[in-house]
């Protein structure tokens, strides 16, 4: 049956059936291809999109830009200083007016609740960039790098996520690992899991699909046969300084560093949404190396920087499934 996803909001992986997340991954694949091949596809000429920004970011906002553009249409670009949403005008009237002047709103932000609400009210599809709870837009990203590098099929992988797991990434990837079939595997701290509603949620799907979902903290359990191994940043935008120092205590045995890499399959990959802490380059690893000792975070630099690394690859994979969203939602 073929799938259709006009005029629908993409607000959570939750909420699109595993042949709708393949169909935006297949799709993002045939745009990568036109784009490498120089062939114009301005497929939505006449359109204009709003990106809505609490959050700043590099690769939402120059991929969900370029998208924009490549496909024909108009960008208008509004950080948190730029517009009166939830200061002067309530989110719902914001939305009900920009749902007049565009045909597609992006947000990213804080609140899920928000972007729900968003989506109700705006009368055109709105497309959430990162919430403090999800991340959908990178999970076809994810899910593309992954078939890239397992053309055999996704079904029966194993999956592991390390660090914080009920943080949006360690959210969102379980809930495409149970959609998609493969076993997911959350390791880190118990303080640091996943809400219980939602995990119950994903045993469900993954009961149909043929995936599993563990929580655990061993390290070892976990990255044994493991065929991907995936890391985020110990401390999220918003969260506060004073925080560093709890995190790096709970978090530091579950750094994937070559040991970890070592108990994982001989063609393991390594993923990581970035940006990441495998160095000292940036001004938050030059200052926690300063306080605490610690040259690099969630991710060493061998590992980051090695062959099975495919992080740069999955970052120019969210250009491509941006913009396969965008079409499949507004064509």
């Amino acid at each position: 049956m073929p799938v259709n996803l006009s005029g629908r909001s993409l607000t959570k992986i939750l909420d699109l059936t595993p042949d709708q997340i393949q169909y935006l991954a297949d799709l993002s694949r045939d745009f990568k291809n036109l784009k490498r091949a120089g062939v114009p596809h301005r497929y939505l000429e006449g359109k204009n999109i709003v990106l809505l920004f609490e959050k700043t970011s590099t690769r939402t906002r120059c991929s969900f830009e370029v998208a924009g553009m490549d496909l024909g249409m108009g960008v208008t670009y509004l950080d948190p200083g730029s517009s009166q949403m939830g200061k002067k005008e309530s989110i719902e009237d914001t939305g009900r007016v920009l749902g007049r002047f565009y045909d597609g709103i992006e947000y990213r932000g804080f609140s899920q609740d928000l972007v729900e609400e968003l989506a109700s009210v705006a009368g055109v599809p709105v497309w959430n960039g990162l919430t403090d709870k999800f991340h959908p837009t990178q999970m076809i990203a994810d899910l593309m790098t992954i078939q890239e590098n397992f053309p055999m099929g996704v079904k029966g992988l194993k999956f592991v996520f390390f660090g914080d797991c009920r943080n949006n990434m360690g959210n969102s990837l379980m809930v495409l690992c149970a959609k998609m079939g493969m076993h997911f595997v959350g390791c880190g701290p118990k303080d640091l899991m996943p809400e219980e509603e939602l995990v119950d949620t994903c045993k469900k799907i993954a009961a149909e699909t043929g995936a599993t979902i563990t929580l655990t903290d061993d390290v070892k359990a976990a990255a044994t046969d493991a065929d991907v191994i995936y890391t985020d940043i110990w401390v999220s935008m918003g969260e506060p300084d004073d925080i560093w120092a709890e995190r790096i205590k709970l978090l530091s045995p579950f750094q994937v560093n070559s040991d970890v890499m070592a108990m994982a399959a001989d063609d393991a990959i390594f993923m990581h949404c970035l940006p990441s802490f495998h160095d000292e380059n940036t001004t938050i690893g030059a200052d926690v190396a300063k306080k605490f000792g610690l040259k690099e975070m969630e991710v060493t630099d061998e590992v980051f920087e090695s062959s099975r690394s495919k992080v740069f690859d999955e970052a120019e994979n969210r250009m491509h499934s941006i913009k396969a969203i965008m079409y499949a939602t507004l064509r």
